[in-house]
């Protein structure tokens, strides 16, 4: 696949980027590596490959989920600032309108 000036300006604008005449050169030349390493990647046999997400396998080493129930409630209201019966008072955030 070949690239041409018209196409990098096109994506520019698309990307909404105000290139000058420079930096579209320099996107041209970077870009058109880009297409020719990705040419070059489509040319291997990858039809015995099986599609996978990581180079190496990797899990995740997770605890059961359970539900505790916390038993420290009354403590911690007693540090708030304020409180109203079991719930912390804070300060209202929205104007009523």
């Amino acid at each position: 696949m070949s690239l041409d000036r018209e196409q990098v300006k096109k994506v520019a604008h698309l990307a909404r980027l105000d290139i000058t005449p420079e930096e579209e050169e320099q996107f041209y030349t970077q870009l058109s590596s880009i297409l020719e390493y990705f040419e070059q990647l489509s040319e291997l046999d990858t039809d015995e490959v099986a599609p996978t997400t990581r180079a190496i396998e990797v899990s995740n080493v997770t605890r059961k989920d359970e539900l505790n129930p916390f038993n420290g409630s009354e403590a911690l209201l007693e540090v708030a600032p304020e409180q109203e019966g079991a719930y912390f008072k804070v300060p209202k955030i929205l104007a009523d309108n």
